[in-house]
Order: structure tokens, then C-alpha cells, then sequence
């Protein structure tokens, strides 16, 4: 028997059936008319899901080709004017594209080209380079005269020199009253100096060259013992890091008063990321530990913290800002979720996240198609932060700020959420586009909060900048042995990055806080060793360092 496979859907229901016989068939021509066109449709509807699905692999494939071989960069160039502007015909004051900015270049001179010079700070020496006396002598016999001069400057380097400081004490006796009995020879030292690790071999210059090379060059301690064996002294790599634990539990006063100064601002930026810590309690080695990170402050001293938890839990935000009032800048995490719940706190978004999913929608699309959705999202966005920068060049106050974006950014904001309510009604929610538009729409009270805030931006990348030293050196050293060690990893972050914000010289300020930390007694003591207290003026110049 001939057999005819057929896949229809039932009238009654939805159930798809199988016929292998014919004999099953309805002689009606009218029925089989209806289970020929029940099947069409049946198949046309598989087909588009299918093709939706397709397309959707295609996109990501793009996006994943995008990433690998494609350029890093996030800059939006704008929409070509030669090309259409809309995919989708839509309401005119909706879709209609931001202005077009016209930028004025103020008259300027060209800087001369050539070699920049050297420092005039830098120790010179001077080699001359002089003719034999007997060419000194013209060939009519006269004795040439010196005219002038041509110099050149050679940078020129010396290997980091390695010296040893001898702490001598003398003691001394009363000879008078040795031979007297029941009476003690009287003998007097001076007492031993405050050092930040006592009995230890290193001094504050060391430590701050240990810590300045692993947590702002990212040059794990393994690497640096070799560095110290071409200098001809064995420092090995348990020593140092035995060193900078010792050295973070010194350095926990100055860590609560950086908590203080950091939740005292009108802003948090708060951001977190993985760090690896082996031998954490009750886990595995290869379990995912975060280094939350802080930055808070005043503009003029700002503050940066570093925390190390286990966990990427919410709770560890909410116990750094129980008790902060102000606003707090993050990303889409729903760990933060909990700031939208505090009436005294005002949760920012992140423009730079919103962006960074059109772009990637963006970088999805068919090289032959034509500029969309995501160009006009793109130019949105790039209008509110053409008005950031309107603003800075005209160095506003956060009050007039605040003024100033409600007159230029409000218009945009209202303009781009009745586009994003209208595309969200035509774009699939699984595709990029509408992911990044799902995005805004669910964050848009925080995205549009910042246009209240004058002392915010409209992104985190305050925050995401502070992580990023982190990374780097992540990437290097893999991985934190201990909790102990993340734990010490994050105060001396905390300091290193607190100073480079506030301009200071990570070494010159390390040392001078490795020295003169024992010496500190009390809070005011410590707080003059902050680094937002201090300036580059302030601290001693480094020992043997003289221009020439």
C-alpha cells in the first residue's frame, strides 16, 4: 500500500496526528479541502517559528563574530544622512532624529613638533666631549676661541639600588657604680624605633616599592623575587606576602576613616567583581568570591574602598550603606535593588550599560542592512551626553547643573521613552534590540534619576574605572591564596587608588605612610595620614633624589 505521511492539526484541539493510512481519510473533497488548508497554516506557523529562531542564532553568531574579530571600540559614529532613518514607519515627533551638533573649534596654535623634553627635575650629568688641545690651534696659528656649545640629552638608567639601614644604639654605664653592692650598674639605650613591621627586615621605602609594583604595576611577588635576585638579595615571595598582610592590619584605622569620608558625600558609585580566593572556608577553590568597590567622597577629595566578600549577595551593599543619605549610582544588578526601598537614598542607573546593549544590537545586524532602531537609540543617547558636555565646558555648579539638564535633557528623556514604549510593542523580547530596549524600560526610573543629581554623571564608569587596576592585576597574580590575603588586597587597594585619585605619587605616598604610621596615636594622628589630607607638595622629597 502506497503510504502518505501528513501532519494536520485537529479541529477540536491543537494536537498534531500522524496518518499512515488513507483509508482514514474523509472522501469529502470539502473536508480534505479543510486538512490541506489546516496543515498549510500549521506549517506556515512552525515555519516562522522557526525562521525567528534562526534568525535569532544569526544575530548572536554576528554579535559573537563582532566581539572576536571586530573592533573593541563602543564609539557611534551617528546615522549616515544618505541612508533611510526609520525601519518601521512610526510617529513623526517619536522617531524624528535628535539635531544634528554643530561643534565650533576655537582658534588655536599648533604645538612645534619634534621630541618632548626631558624633566627638568631629573639629576643630570654632564660629559664633554672636547677636541685635542693640539687641534685647538687655527692652521694660521692662532688659538682657536670657545664659541659656544651643542648639547644632548640621553635619557640614561640606573638598576634600583639595594642598601641596607644599620639601626645603632649605643649603650651606656655608670662606671661608679659597678663596684658598689646591692646597687646595679645603671645602663641606658635608646629605645627601639617605631617601624610598621617590628622585627622585620623591612623598611617603609621596601614595603612601598613591594606593594606599589603588585597592586599599581600588577607585578605578582613571584616576578619581583626574581627582580631582587638580579639585585643580588634573596626576598622571596612568602616573605612579601606575609609583609603586605602585616602591613594591611596596620593600615585598618586609616580604612575606617576612609568609610567615614566615603559614605559623608553626596555620591556612591558602587561595582563589583569576581576574584578567586582558594583556600576560602566551607568552599571550593574554584568558587566565584567578588571584590565589591566603593567611590564616594567630595569631588575635591575623593574616596575610593575596596571590600572583599564571598558573596555577590545584595546584603553586602546594604551593610556598607545602612546608614549613608544620598544618592547611589550602579548598574542593572538586582543586588541593588534593595537602594529603590530607602526613601533617604536616590538610586542612580547607567547610561553606559543602556548603550552598550544597543551597540551590541548594533553590531548584530547584517552588514548590508540599513541603519535602524539602534542608530536612533544610539542618537539619543548621544544627545544627553552632548549635553554633559555642553555643561562641563561651561563649568556649572551641581545646582545649576541640575537646571541646565532639565531644560536640554528632559526633552530627550521624554522623547526617547515614548519611542522605547512604542518599539517594544513591534521588537521581539528575545532579540538584541529588544533585550536593550526591555533593559531601559525596566531601569528607566533609575536612568533618568542622574538629570536631579548635580553631582553625578549620567554613568558608573567611576566605579567601573576604579575596578578596572583590579582586573588588570587579577590577570596577572589569578588568583588570592587566603581570605586574608583578599582582605589585605583590599585595603591597600583602597589606599593606592584613593591616592592616584586625589594626584598623589603611589611611592612617595606609601613610603611616607609605611614611616610615619607608627608614630600615630590617635584619630587625628591618622587622618593627617590620609591620603585626601595630603598633597604632593606636603610630602618630603625621596631620600638621595636632587636635581643636578
Amino acid at each position: 500500500m502506497f503510504e502518505i505521511y501528513l501532519h494536520f492539526a485537529a479541529f477540536s484541539g491543537s494536537v498534531l496526528c500522524m496518518i499512515t493510512d488513507t483509508s482514514t481519510l474523509p472522501d469529502d473533497p470539502a473536508e480534505l479541502k479543510k486538512i490541506i488548508f489546516e496543515l498549510q497554516r500549521q506549517k506556515q506557523k512552525e515555519h516562522d517559528v522557526f525562521q525567528k529562531q534562526i534568525d535569532l542564532l544569526h544575530e548572536e553568531l554576528r554579535l559573537a563574530y563582532a566581539k572576536f574579530f571586530g573592533k573593541k571600540s563602543e564609539v557611534f559614529r551617528g546615522l549616515n544622512p544618505q541612508l533611510p532613518l526609520f525601519d518601521i514607519p512610526e510617529p513623526e515627533d517619536i522617531e524624528k532624529e535628535p539635531e544634528e551638533e554643530h561643534v565650533e573649534v576655537p582658534a588655536h596654535s599648533r604645538k612645534k613638533k619634534g621630541r618632548k623634553p626631558l624633566p627638568e627635575e631629573l639629576p643630570r650629568v654632564e660629559v664633554v666631549h672636547d677636541i685635542a688641545e693640539e687641534e685647538k690651534v687655527c692652521q694660521c696659528g692662532s688659538h682657536l676661541s670657545r664659541i659656544g656649545e651643542e648639547v644632548c640629552e640621553k635619557l640614561d638608567l640606573i638598576p634600583a639600588i639595594i642598601r641596607v639601614i644599620k639601626h645603632i644604639r649605643p649603650k651606656y654605664s655608670c662606671k661608679s657604680c659597678e663596684g658598689i653592692e646591692d646597687q646595679g650598674a645603671t645602663v641606658k639605650i635608646a629605645p627601639v624605633p617605631s617601624q610598621i613591621i617590628p622585627k622585620g627586615i623591612a623598611s617603609g621605602g621596601l614595603l612601598a616599592h613591594i606593594l606599589c609594583a603588585k597592586f599599581e604595576d600588577a607585578l605578582p611577588f613571584y616576578r619581583q623575587e626574581k627582580q631582587f635576585a638580579r639585585l643580588g638579595v634573596d626576598v622571596n615571595r612568602a616573605a612579601m606576602c606575609s609583609w603586605a598582610m602585616k602591613t594591611a592590619r596596620q593600615c585598618v584605622p586609616l580604612l575606617e576613616l576612609l568609610k567615614k569620608d566615603l559614605l559623608s558625600g553626596p555620591l556612591v558609585n558602587a561595582d563589583e567583581t569576581t576574584v578567586q580566593v582558594l583556600a576560602e572556608p566551607g568552599r571550593s577553590p574554584t568558587s566565584k568570591s567578588y571584590m565589591w568597590v566603593y567611590r564616594g567622597g567630595t569631588s575635591s577629595s575623593p574616596v575610593l574602598l575596596y571590600d572583599y566578600h564571598p558573596s555577590r549577595s545584595g546584603n553586602v551593599a546594604a551593610a556598607m550603606l545602612q546608614s549613608y543619605s544620598g544618592a547611589v549610582q550602579t548598574d542593572g544588578y538586582k543586588g541593588y535593588d534593595f537602594l529603590d526601598t530607602k526613601e533617604e537614598v536616590v538610586h542612580l542607573g547607567c547610561w553606559a550599560h543602556a548603550r552598550r546593549k544597543f551597540i551590541e544590537a548594533d553590531k548584530a545586524r547584517p552588514k548590508k542592512a540599513k541603519p535602524g532602531s539602534t542608530a536612533i537609540a544610539l542618537n539619543f543617547i548621544k544627545s544627553l551626553y552632548k549635553v554633559e558636555k555642553d555643561a562641563k565646558r561651561k563649568e556649572l555648579a551641581p545646582k545649576e547643573l541640575v537646571q541646565y539638564r532639565k531644560k536640554h535633557s528632559e526633552p530627550v528623556l521624554e522623547k526617547f521613552k515614548k519611542w522605547l514604549d512604542k518599539k517594544s510593542l513591534t521588537t521581539t523580547p528575545q532579540s538584541l534590540l529588544g533585550k536593550a530596549v526591555s533593559y531601559c524600560l525596566k531601569q528607566w526610573k533609575r536612568l533618568k534619576a542622574y538629570i536631579q543629581v548635580g553631582d553625578a554623571t549620567p554613568d558608573n564608569n567611576l566605579a567601573e574605572n576604579a575596578i578596572r587596576p583590579f582586573v588588570v592585576g587579577r590577570k596577572n597574580w589569578l588568583f588570592a591564596g587566603t581570605p586574608d590575603g583578599a582582605n589585605a588586597s583590599a585595603a591597600i587597594y583602597s589606599l593606592i587608588e584613593t591616592a592616584k585619585a586625589n594626584k598623589l605619587d603611589v611611592y612617595r605616598y606609601l613610603r611616607f605612610l609605611f614611616e610615619n604610621l607608627p608614630l600615630a596615636q590617635s584619630e587625628e594622628d591618622y587622618r593627617k595620614l590620609l591620603p585626601t589630607a595630603l598633597s604632593l607638595d606636603a610630602m618630603p622629597p625621596l631620600p638621595g633624589f636632587s636635581a643636578v
